[in-house]
């Protein structure tokens, strides 16, 4: 087994040792940009040894103009397959498909040609691809809120190693996160699905349903870890990374511990008090945003009941009465971007679908 090297570091440093010196040589005056953008843990920089066994290795993406793609991409696939070496740092530059899957596995060769995965695109045909629609057009409000997080991330993480014609970094950069008014609207959703459960953990253990109240403590902690991503304006990933990103989030320091703690607990008293520190701590969050008038940050009970609620509504309210845009102001209040209604990976992962879900 090689040495592991981080999948972005292999890929730049395959593109400058390997794919550089054949464009240099048979496409001297072409511009170009070269990235390792996409699906993938490496994207993410969370890739590790068992990141290998599938859908990782020696590659990346050239992307050319329209009209150099027309004139030149089959032309530059062959050059690279005919001239790229076999093995490159000790993994092997020849992939062959995954039957049945969506995806490609390193595959030793003794000589080429290779099959190699540099795939050579547009900036335009990628990011249709990756989020459904022409990003050249305008893109509605509704069309921030039917693009995964995890799309968004695709696109907008990773690294490009060269953009000579500079298409792609604009691009990227108009995806960096949501418009305003838009990051509002999903703000005040999040808030609102925190209110529709808050008293719910509570109720559950009284009733003598222990199970049911760790349900519903673990779905908080889940939307309360959503709420830091929106509170810091980054894109969330999906779930198998949720944690590993939110550890990275500044406001994981303080409720990382306490998160945790919520999770441990076996009595339904425990679980409330660091539900309630968790609560108090983000409203805390929301105040030092300054988006709002400050709210009060400590927690009450539900109508009288022993049931501690911050009463995430509120928040919801008055962050919902800063959206100036018409088109945001039209969309139903509550039901916020696509990884807020659904948790279905067949809804998620599938830009082909994204249109169909605008009628949401």
């Amino acid at each position: 087994m090689p040495v592991f090297i981080p999948g972005l570091e292999l890929s730049r440093l395959y593109y400058e040792e390997a794919v550089k010196p054949i464009l240099d040589s048979h496409f001297p005056v072409l511009d170009f940009a070269a990235a390792r953008i996409g699906p993938g843990s490496d994207i993410l920089g969370y890739n590790s040894e068992r990141s290998t066994d599938h859908s990782w290795g020696p590659r990346l993406q050239l992307f050319l103009t329209e009209s150099d793609h027309n004139l030149h991409a089959c032309q530059i696939s062959e050059a690279l397959s005919q001239h790229l070496p076999v093995e490159f740092r000790g993994y092997p530059t020849n992939f062959v498909d995954i039957e049945g899957e969506n995806g490609r596995l390193m595959t030793p060769i003794t000589t080429g040609p290779i099959k190699h995965w540099v795939d050579i695109l547009t900036t335009q045909s990628f990011f249709t691809e990756m989020l459904g629609l022409d990003p050249n057009g305008p893109i509605e409000a509704i069309d921030w809120l039917t693009f995964s997080e995890q799309a968004l991330l695709s696109i907008t993480r990773g690294a490009v190693y060269i953009d000579e014609p500079g298409e792609l970094t604009a691009m990227r950069k108009r995806f960096e996160y949501y418009a305003n008014d838009v990051w509002l609207y999903v703000l005040a959703a999040q808030w609102t699905r925190i209110s529709q459960e808050e008293p719910f953990m509570a109720r559950c253990a009284e009733a003598g349903d222990e199970i049911g109240s760790r349900i519903i403590a673990a779905r908080l902690v889940h939307d309360i870890m959503r709420l830091c991503f929106l509170i810091e304006k980054r894109y969330a990933p999906y779930s198998k990374w949720l944690g590993t990103a939110f550890r990275k989030l500044a406001l994981a320091e303080i409720l990382h511990p306490v998160l945790e703690a919520v999770l441990d607990a076996s009595d339904w008293r425990d679980r409330q008090r660091k539900l309630s520190t968790a609560h108090e701590r983000v409203a805390a969050a929301h105040n030092e945003l300054g988006i709002t008038e400050p709210l009060p940050t400590e927690v009450s009970q539900f109508h009288g009941r022993p049931y501690e609620v911050i009463d995430a509504a509120r928040f919801a309210e008055v962050i919902r009465a800063q959206i100036r845009d018409p088109e945001v102001l039209a969309l139903a209040p509550d039901i916020g971007s696509i990884d807020q209604f659904s948790h279905s990976t067949d809804i998620l992962s599938r830009p082909d679908r994204r249109r169909s879900l605008r009628a949401v």
